[in-house]
Order: C-alpha cells, then sequence, then structure tokens
C-alpha cells in the first residue's frame, strides 16, 4: 500500500511542536507525526507526518505559513517489503557474549556464544539500537563479574530480548512487563523462539504496576530500558522493588540526560556504578545500597 510523507522545517522547538500537534488534527489524519532536532548542526527542527492516502497540500501550505515553517515538502513513498528490506540491511549484533541475530543469519551464530534469536519484524528492540546493546553488555559484565541474581525484572520490555537474555544464563525466571499488549505478545514469541518460554513471564502492565510483579519482586536485578521521562518518574517504583544490594540497569537516555536520571536514582538511595556510552545513548548500571 503506497503512504506519502509531508516534512518541513523551522528553527524553535516550541513552534515545532505545535505544527506537529496541529498536523494531527488534518483531514485526512496522517497515521503519525514526528517532531525531531536536525542532527546536522542546524538548530532547525524537522517535523514530518506521514499518510496512506494524499494529503491536502493546501492545508499543509496555510499551517506552514501560520507556524514559521518552509513549504511542506510532500511525496510518495514506493511500496516496499520493509521487512525483507531490514532483514537485508540488518547484521547480528554482538554485545558481550550475546549474539544477536535474525532467523536469516542462524548460520553465524558464533561457538560459545549466548544466541539471542530476534526478529526484524519486531517491535522495538532488535538489539540494533544502541541502548538494547548497551544494556546486554552492561548485564554481562555484571555476569562475569560474578553477580548471580535470583530474581529479575524487565520493565518496559519491548521483544523482551533483556529477560530472555537473563534467563539464557541464569536458567531462572525472569518477569517481564510492557504497557503495550503487542509488545506483551511479541515478547511471549520471542521467548518460545528461543526456548525460554518457561522461564520468561510477560504482564500488561504500566512500570510494576500489576500484582504479579509484586509478588515476584523484590528484584536483584532490574532492566528499565525506556526513555528519560519515564525512568525518572519511576525511580521511587524502582527503588522499592530493588533488593538491597541489587543492581538497576538503565537505557533509552540521550547523553545529555544522563546526569538528570542519574540524581533521580540517587535520591532514592541507587548509586552510580557504570555509565557506559554507545553513539548518542547512555547506559547506566546503578547499585541500591546495603
Amino acid at each position: 500500500m503506497p503512504t506519502w510523507t509531508a516534512l518541513t522545517t523551522l528553527p524553535k522547538k516550541p513552534p515545532a511542536e505545535a505544527l506537529g500537534e496541529a498536523l494531527e488534527q488534518l483531514d485526512p489524519t496522517p497515521t503519525g507525526v514526528g517532531v525531531f532536532e536536525m542532527e546536522d548542526g542546524s538548530g532547525l527542527f524537522e517535523v514530518g507526518a506521514y499518510f496512506v492516502e494524499p494529503p491536502d497540500e493546501v492545508a499543509l501550505a496555510i499551517l506552514a505559513a501560520a507556524y514559521g515553517a518552509n513549504d511542506f515538502a510532500v511525496s510518495e513513498v514506493p511500496d516496499t517489503d520493509w521487512v525483507a528490506h531490514v532483514r537485508r540491511e540488518l547484521h547480528p549484533v554482538e554485545a558481550g557474549r550475546f549474539f544477536l541475530y535474525g532467523s536469516h543469519d542462524a548460520d553465524k551464530v558464533p561457538e560459545g556464544s549466548v544466541p539471542l534469536l530476534i526478529e526484524a519484524a519486531m517491535a522495538f528492540g532488535t538489539g540494533h539500537h544502541g541502548t538494547t546493546k548497551g544494556c546486554l553488555e552492561a548485564v554481562d559484565k555484571l555476569f562475569t563479574s560474578g553477580f548471580s541474581p535470583q530474581s529479575v525484572a524487565d520493565i518496559g520490555c519491548g521483544t523482551a530480548v533483556l529477560a530472555i537474555a537473563a534467563a539464557k544464563v541464569l536458567r531462572l525466571p525472569v518477569m517481564a512487563s510492557d504497557i503495550d499488549p503487542q509488545a506483551v505478545d511479541v515478547a511471549l514469541a520471542n521467548a518460545a523462539a528461543n526456548d525460554v518460554s518457561e522461564l520468561v513471564s510477560c504482564v500488561e502492565a504500566a512500570g510494576f504496576d500489576h500484582p504479579a510483579i509484586a509478588e515476584i519482586g523484590p528484584y536483584d536485578l532490574v532492566f528499565a530500558n525506556i526513555l528519560k521521562g519515564p525512568l525518572v518518574e519511576l525511580a521511587p517504583d524502582v527503588a522499592t522493588h530493588t533488593k538491597a544490594g541489587g543492581y538497576v540497569i538503565l537505557s533509552g537516555i540521550l547523553n545529555p540526560q544522563a546526569d538528570d536520571v542519574i540524581a533521580a536514582y540517587k535520591a532514592q538511595g541507587l548509586e552510580l556504578h557504570s555509565h557506559d556510552q554507545i553513539g548518542e545513548w547512555t547506559t547506566l548500571t546503578l547499585r541500591k545500597a546495603h
């Protein structure tokens, strides 16, 4: 099915965000709207909308003028088998001892690695993003240093790659949660594909807000690979659900945001253990005081 994009730029964040909100009211309604700061050092913000039918270019011109944006560039996107395309483009990822791959690369799994089968068609968390890779590397460092948790939670699990990784190494039950019911289905499918269905449980929940999570906790190890805002909001709950001496691995944090997240968790009794960066993303490992 063909789709259309409408893209523009403007110099300041508040009007860019306001334009993004206004785009959501168009008819035909866009299927998605995004506002991003461009990474070319220009200081401009890109505002984009995606449509499944041709957008109203007159309405777009009026909005651009009203918010001081450049004229929208409207393009039809060719009908592409994106799953096949992504499979061709995504290569296996090594993160410590973990080897993350799609079924099309099953013949490349190295001997002695911990294989994690995650298909490219799945939700966020294929391991190619710096946040997921950072979490895998951070937990592998803990495991190889001798840390052996008896209880693990993966909050905002996405594809559950972190829960699956922990289950494969520890051979112990791992609890996962996500606010998106589709992510829960994906997590359970991935657990089955990796032969850890009996170890990985996943529930639909915002953070720790589910009886099954409370029943198993507090936890020796907690993953939360989300975004800065939700991570800061979750800090008190993470502290409550982490055992004394336990570790917390956080990501989804842009490098300039790290200090704010560290401060929020320090206020809850969690001290910084390690601070790692992959590209523009930070992964934090913290430890709850005894």
